[in-house]
C-alpha cells in the first residue's frame, strides 16, 4: 500500500505499492511513479513524467514534462532538472526535451541538469554541478560546467 500525506495534492496518476508521497507534494495527472519510492516534501511532478522503482526525490525538486527516471536513482535536495532549451514566457516547444536519468545514478544537491541530456547508469553528479552534456556510465562529474573527475566501479 502506498502512503499519500493528506497535505499532498495528487491528481489521477499511477503510484506504485510502498511509495511514500509527503506533504506539499504536487503530482499532476498522468504521472507514473514506481514501487517503493520516496517523494519528499515540496516536490512537483508534472504529468508527462515516469519515475522507476525505489527512487528517492528529496525536497525542492521539480520533475518537468519529458523527464524519465529509471530504478534506484537518488535525486538530492533542490536539484534542478530542465526541459526547454530556449524558454520564453508563453511560448512552448512542440515537445519538451526532458532529462533521462538511468538506473542507480545519483544527483547531488543543487545540481542543475540542462534539457535533453542523459545521466547514465551508476553515474554521480556532484552537488552544485551544472551538467551541460550527457554523463557516461560510472562517471563522477563536478563543477560548472560539469567535467568527469573520475570513474567508479
Amino acid at each position: 500500500m502506498s502512503f499519500v500525506h493528506p497535505l499532498a495534492d495528487v491528481a489521477e496518476c499511477t503510484i506504485g505499492e510502498g511509495t511514500k508521497i509527503w506533504q506539499f507534494v504536487v503530482i499532476l495527472q498522468g504521472a507514473k511513479i514506481g514501487l517503493d519510492c520516496n517523494i519528499c516534501a515540496h516536490t512537483l511532478v508534472e504529468g508527462d513524467v515516469i519515475v522507476g522503482d525505489r527512487v528517492t526525490v528529496k525536497s525542492g525538486v521539480q520533475l518537468w514534462d519529458g523527464t524519465r527516471i529509471e530504478d534506484d536513482v537518488f535525486i538530492g535536495p533542490n536539484a534542478t532538472l530542465t526541459n526547454d532549451p530556449y524558454p520564453r514566457s508563453k511560448e512552448y516547444p512542440e515537445q519538451f526535451s526532458g532529462v533521462f536519468i538511468k538506473r542507480n545514478a545519483s544527483i547531488g544537491a543543487n545540481a542543475t541538469l540542462l534539457p535533453g541530456i542523459t545521466i547514465n547508469e551508476f553515474a554521480v553528479v556532484g552537488a552544485g554541478a551544472v551538467v551541460t552534456k550527457s554523463v557516461p556510465a560510472n562517471a563522477v562529474v563536478a563543477g560548472n560546467p560539469a567535467k568527469v573527475i573520475r570513474y567508479i566501479n
